[in-house]
């Protein structure tokens, strides 16, 4: 038995999928937002640090959107809401390019853009999942890999159109761009409406059952996968964001060489999304994210207490890259495997809040206690407490079931027939 339904007597699922690129990649040009920060400093004359907060705001808009994405969806559709969201995506930054105060910046670049760009990414992603249900992986890590790549490219650019036209000019360029990007793809985006659980399905990493966000908080495997991905994403987040202060203070690297390391960051994290999402369909998604936080914990605890050379410091500052890409790829699959594909956006928006409170854990303790090794040892922690999880968390139901039959197995009596 199928899990989609196409709207049309033949639909092309390759054609959604390149929708789905396009659309992605214009939505991934948010992060491109470090190349602003300084740019606007000096015109303003604002601090630089004030400037830097908009990006954590957007950040959190973002995360927030997705807890009403999928509602949203089902009242109007996928197609004209991903019209709408980069309607309302390339807008804010076109207004940005008008903003001469912080608060004007905030609420535009900041709330604007965050919630409309965090309620096209989750139903999209959603969307293309379930027209691909046996290749759940995969795909995740098509969409989520397109995302990547558009901050990837646009680095270069948006840096061009800073330079050449002057920051906010740019913000104009980049907001009617990514708006066609985003409307353009929408056009090839059609709804996938999931009928009933495959046949096929394999029951041990399978749910038999589409659970309702009610359903989904009920079982405490929710909040273990909220532990897991809050911990992958604030390990790679905070080295994101400071991978060049590390590769300067503790690798004693010159300023020039550490800056490579961002460059390296964004190519593995693409990497990582795409080779982990495809392999997760052929070993198993948990086994896949086990293994992602074991290597993760080598390579802070390494960044931490072993004296750093450049090797050193770039393998460590690839791997916890290419981990954390597959990690954020491969969960919207493993939400999709414990709680059905029929309320996806949903059930995977409450769970990626983990993603907003990890970008803000990992910089909210290093100012607590004034330094990379603590937070470091505290990312460690985490990640050996979520590889543990990982090892032993089952589909909701079925861990009862397999002790249930193995309980009916040892009390079946037995009979001597002679």
């Amino acid at each position: 038995m199928r899990t989609h339904q196409a709207t049309g007597p033949h639909v092309n699922r390759w054609m959604i999928v390149l929708g789905t690129i396009i659309v992605q990649m214009g939505l991934g040009t948010i992060y491109t937002w470090s190349l602003f920060n300084q740019p606007l400093a000096d015109k303003f004359g604002w601090e630089l640090s004030s400037v830097s907060i908009t990006f954590s705001i957007t950040s959190f808009a973002l995360a927030f959107a997705t807890l009403f994405a999928g509602k949203i969806q089902d009242r109007i559709g996928i197609r004209r809401l991903t019209m709408i969201a980069g309607a309302v995506l390339g807008a804010g930054l076109i207004a940005s390019s008008q903003a001469s105060s912080l608060w004007m910046l905030y609420l535009l670049a900041g709330v604007v853009v965050g919630f409309a760009d965090g309620t096209a990414y989750i139903t999209s992603l959603s969307n293309l999942i379930k027209w691909f249900p046996e290749r759940k992986g995969l795909i995740s890590g098509i969409s989520v890999g397109a995302f990547g790549t558009g901050s990837l490219v646009f680095k270069y650019i948006n840096a061009n159109f800073i330079n050449t036209m002057g920051v906010s000019q740019a913000f104009l360029v980049w907001g009617l761009i990514v708006m066609v990007m985003v409307i353009a793809g929408s056009f090839l985006i059609k709804e996938a409406v999931v009928a009933e659980t495959p046949a096929n399905a394999n029951t041990k990493s399978h749910s038999q059952r589409n659970y309702t966000v009610k359903e989904m908080l009920r079982t405490k495997e929710a909040y273990m996968l909220f532990i897991i991905l809050f911990t992958a994403c604030m390990s790679g987040l905070y080295l994101i964001g400071i991978v060049k202060d590390i590769g300067v203070q503790l690798a004693g690297l010159d300023i020039s060489t550490a800056a490579n390391a961002v460059a390296m960051v964004a190519i593995f994290n693409t990497a990582g999304r795409i080779i982990l999402g495809a392999l997760s369909d052929k070993v198993g998604r948990m086994k896949v994210v086990a293994g992602a936080l074991f290597a993760t914990a080598v390579s802070v605890m390494t960044l931490s207490f072993v004296p750093l050379n450049l090797g050193i410091f770039f393998t460590c500052v690839a791997v916890i890259a290419f981990c954390f890409g597959g990690n954020i790829t491969v969960f919207p699959a493993i939400v999709a495997d414990y709680f059905g594909l029929k309320n996806q956006s949903k059930n995977y928006g409450i769970i990626y809040q983990g993603f907003g409170l990890g970008a803000l854990a990992g910089s909210f303790l290093s100012a607590l206690f004034g330094g990379f090794h603590i937070t470091f040892t505290v990312i460690a922690v985490l990640c050996v407490i979520s590889f543990l999880i990982a090892i032993f968390i089952s589909v909701p139901g079925q861990r009862n079931k397999s002790n249930k039959n193995q309980e009916e197995v040892v009390l079946k009596p037995h009979y001597n027939v002679g």
